[in-house]
């Protein structure tokens, strides 16, 4: 198994372009359109406990996010019908982007060697990167829980105090 480097505060974020349910999403370009910055979030598989409590926490505070001039891009392996159905179960308000190939998630240190239940394996790091309006990384966290994530991304972006 090949270790996956992860990124860092002041790193330039790699840019891409993947599939959604509604076409395709360019970090650049929202990066260009955002006030203060995009939230990527890369999260194992649509429609399980932990990926759906992550994704309706990101969906609840989208309005906050937003208000705070952030973006939020969700990324999996999951295939692009996957995400629409997982959108349209969960009402989800932010895009959800199909990286099958996790060629996306390897340039994020977000896929790689984890530990499952006492097991080492291979597989997608649950992680959140912010990318500041000049393309480089302000805050990068690996290996976060589901539950109570998106409360502490909101107080280390000082949108809660």
């Amino acid at each position: 198994m090949a270790t996956t480097q992860r990124l860092d505060v002041g790193d330039i974020a790699p840019d891409f372009t993947l599939a959604t349910p509604d076409g395709e999403v360019t970090l650049s370009e929202e990066v260009k359109k955002a006030d203060a910055g995009v939230v990527v979030y890369f999260y194992p598989r649509a429609m399980t406990p932990g990926c759906t409590k992550e994704a309706c926490d990101f969906r609840d505070s989208e309005n906050s996010l937003k208000s705070a001039g952030y973006t939020v891009i969700g990324i999996s392996p999951d295939s692009v019908e996957s995400l629409r159905k997982f959108t349209d179960k969960e009402s989800l308000n932010f895009p959800l982007a199909s990286d099958p190939d996790k060629v996306v998630m390897r340039a994020y240190g977000a896929f790689g060697k984890k530990n499952s239940y006492g097991r080492l394996l291979e597989g997608v790091i649950r992680s959140t990167v912010v990318v500041d309006t000049d393309g480089k990384v302000k805050l990068a966290k690996y290996n976060v829980k589901a539950t109570g994530h998106v409360a502490r991304l909101r107080r280390e972006l000082g949108i809660d105090s």
